[in-house]
C-alpha cells in the first residue's frame, strides 16, 4: 500500500577516524529531515558498548513522505558523506508496526 506507514532501522558502523565527520553530517539532516511533512518519529542513536555503531530510526507517515525525504538534498548529502567511510555495509532493517 503506497500510504502504509514506513518504518526504518539503519544500522551502520563508521570507521573510527571518520565517526566526527559522519556525526557532523548526520546533525545537519536531523532538524531538517524533523521538519518534514510526514515524518513521525526520528532519532539518531549510538550503541552503548560500542559508539562507533550508529542507529538511526525513523517513521514515515507514507511512502510518499519517505520519497519525499529521499529527494531531498540534505538527506542525499548525508548519504553521500557516508560514502568510504564506513567498516561494513548498513543494514537497513523494514519494520511493521503491530496492531
Amino acid at each position: 500500500m503506497p500510504n502504509e506507514k514506513v518504518v526504518l532501522l539503519l544500522q551502520t558502523k563508521v570507521l573510527p577516524q571518520y565517526r566526527a565527520e559522519i556525526l557532523q553530517a548526520a546533525r545537519a539532516n536531523k532538524l531538517p529531515t524533523r521538519a518534514e511533512p510526514g515524518v513521525e518519529a526520528y532519532y539518531q542513536t549510538a550503541r552503548k558498548d560500542d559508539p562507533n555503531t550508529l542507529l538511526f530510526f525513523v517513521v514515515f507517515a507514507s511512502q510518499d513522505a519517505h520519497d519525499f525525504h529521499m529527494e531531498q538534498d540534505y538527506a542525499k548529502r548525508t548519504f553521500a558523506a557516508f560514502e568510504g567511510k564506513l567498516a561494513e555495509e548498513p543494514v537497513y532493517t523494514n519494520l511493521s508496526e503491530l496492531n
